[in-house]
């Protein structure tokens, strides 16, 4: 992230997500957005609702996503119980869902992640885009596990696309990183309008 090149970087928490290019250590665009993780299982408990009038609890919603959810066609069919409440009775009712059912649900979040991915290449200087073109978009946190969202990310900016080793921990341990060579890396951290205390 030091070096004279570019770097894309997209983290996808539980509430936001991070957009980042990155180029000698210092952001050179970057977007931030409220759609992310937590946005997709309201997407699924929504769609439980509207569709089937069952109420879902947010970790039945979670777990749903889990299981079948996906942004990408699959090479298989993916099926899950989705336990909840019945608007109607107000009695416990279970639907078996599919993973169809459940990328249609959270195809309207999915396009905006990408749209913010793709935004951001748009702003991003040429000389940075032909690294990018070249060293790929990493995607990082929960959401980057989604499954075929690499794939769709991929196709939709035409550049290479990985998802971080082990992505639930990727900026956890690059805070590490940072930690032990606080020295070097401290001019990365604080925008120089904030180094010096107000008086």
């Amino acid at each position: 992230m030091q070096d004279p090149v570019g770097n894309m970087i997209v983290d996808i928490g539980g509430g936001t997500c991070e957009v980042a290019v990155i180029s000698l250590g210092g952001i050179v665009v970057s977007k931030s957005l409220r759609v992310a993780g937590d946005k997709l299982n309201d997407d699924i408990v929504k769609y439980a609702r509207d569709e089937f009038k069952l109420l879902l609890g947010e970790k039945t919603a979670e777990d749903i996503k889990l299981a079948v959810g996906s942004a990408y066609e699959l090479g298989e069919k993916l099926t899950a119980v989705m336990r909840g409440r019945d608007l109607i009775n107000g009695l416990p009712k279970e639907m078996i869902v599919n993973d169809r059912e459940i990328r249609e649900a959270l195809s309207r979040s999915v396009k905006i992640l990408v749209n913010a991915i793709k935004t951001t290449v748009e702003l991003t200087p040429p000389e940075l885009v032909a690294d990018i073109m070249e060293r790929g978009i990493v995607l990082s946190g929960g959401g980057s596990l989604l499954r075929g969202l690499d794939k769709m990310v991929a196709e939709e900016t035409q550049m290479p696309v990985r998802v971080a080793e082990d992505p639930l921990t990727a900026v956890v341990r690059g805070c590490g990183v940072v930690l032990e060579d606080i020295d070097r890396l401290s001019e990365v951290l604080v925008s120089p309008q904030y180094r010096e205390a107000p008086r």
